[in-house]
């Protein structure tokens, strides 16, 4: 048996190859197209490991070929744009990819599953992974989002998730394909692409530069640590039930400028950043995106309750260790210029 998945060079993606590779003997075959999200020292650890296929989940006869010849007991989709800013200027891409590719992975599966029988059949399960984001802005009085609350995209991303879970879910009604839906909040950890919000703060700090924030910052996220997250999945593979939605929350909710103001203390307690400005003097509020949500927030009792998961890891703790690995990266691409630069003056 193996499972296939998607997207698997991405942030969320290669740390739930990373992690099944070091828990599980069963393969992995791990479909990614490679664009400009795609972690290079992932790509190249996985090509190593004889698990990458380069293509696109949009290439249907790509992604029935891989089915027939794998064989797998489970599909997991992490393929997506995920960017709320390129889905703004560039929606199209986002349409085709979370839509489309959605569409075309979830009619190979269907195809596919159609053709299995005794345990194969019922031991196969589609898990699509999507986001809190779809359930639209809460108000800060509002309790969190439940998984029955009522979809209410803002952004052409969240609007293309959620299509993507209503076609997930319509498949499972329409064909009975096996589908689990998979909602997290906002990840953080190592290896998140520079456009993101956290490395975006760190970077700017690391080189004294002012952080960017929309509008008047109080947008409030409840922050995710990945590796928690991967965790999450392999509970919900393991222990999931077919038709249903789970959210993935850890209860960490911040106000992004506080966000800002907690990374900033902690680089600068550790000297990590450069410049004695003061806190104002490195922030610098922009006009605000249009369409932004003001909170999300994610109840996650029908996941404890049909799972053993609840996060591991501490946010402060968690937080550090993100920020540490940044600025480490920062320092070792510094290094590698000089040297870079030392060689050609040579």
């Amino acid at each position: 048996m193996t499972i296939l998945i998607t997207g698997g060079c991405g942030f969320i993606g290669s740390h739930f190859v990373d992690s099944w590779l070091q828990r599980s003997a069963e393969p992995l075959i791990n479909l990614d197209k490679l664009t400009y999200a795609a972690d290079l020292a992932v790509v190249n650890v996985h090509k190593e490991r004889g698990i990458l296929v380069e293509g696109s989940i949009n290439d249907a006869a790509l992604v029935n070929d891989l089915m027939v010849k794998h064989k797998p007991r489970a599909v997991i989709n992490f393929a997506a744009e995920t960017h709320v800013d390129r889905s703004i200027s560039a929606p199209a891409d986002f349409i085709e990819t979370n839509i489309n590719g959605v569409l075309c992975l979830l009619m190979a599966a269907r195809d596919y599953w159609a053709g299995l029988a005794g345990q194969s059949a019922d031991g196969f399960v589609f898990l699509q992974i999507s986001t809190d984001e779809v359930y639209g802005s809460l108000a800060p009085e509002d309790a969190p989002s439940i998984e029955s609350a009522q979809i209410l995209p803002n952004s052409p991303y969240s609007a293309s998730k959620a299509s993507s879970d209503l076609l997930a879910r319509a498949f499972h009604k329409t064909y009975g394909l096996p589908v689990i839906i998979s909602r997290c909040s906002n990840n953080f950890g190592p290896g998140q692409n520079s456009e993101k919000f956290i490395p975006t703060i760190v970077r700017s700090l690391a080189n004294a530069r002012k952080v960017p924030i929309y509008g008047h910052g109080r947008q409030s996220r409840d922050w995710l640590f990945v590796e928690d997250h991967i965790e999450a999945i392999h509970q919900i593979l393991e222990k999931g039930k077919i038709g249903e939605i789970y959210n993935i929350g850890a209860g960490n909710e911040l106000e992004n400028i506080n966000l800002v103001r907690l990374i900033f203390k902690s680089m600068r307690a550790s000297d990590l950043i450069p410049s004695k400005q003061g806190f104002d003097d490195l922030v610098d509020f922009v006009s605000d995106r249009p369409g932004h949500d003001q909170r999300y927030a994610l109840n996650s009792e029908k996941l404890f309750a049909a799972t053993s998961w609840q996060p591991r890891h501490g946010f402060n703790q968690a937080l550090a260790k993100t920020v540490q690995w940044y600025c480490d990266q920062q320092k070792y691409s510094a290094s590698q210029s000089r040297s870079n630069h030392l060689r050609r003056a040579g």
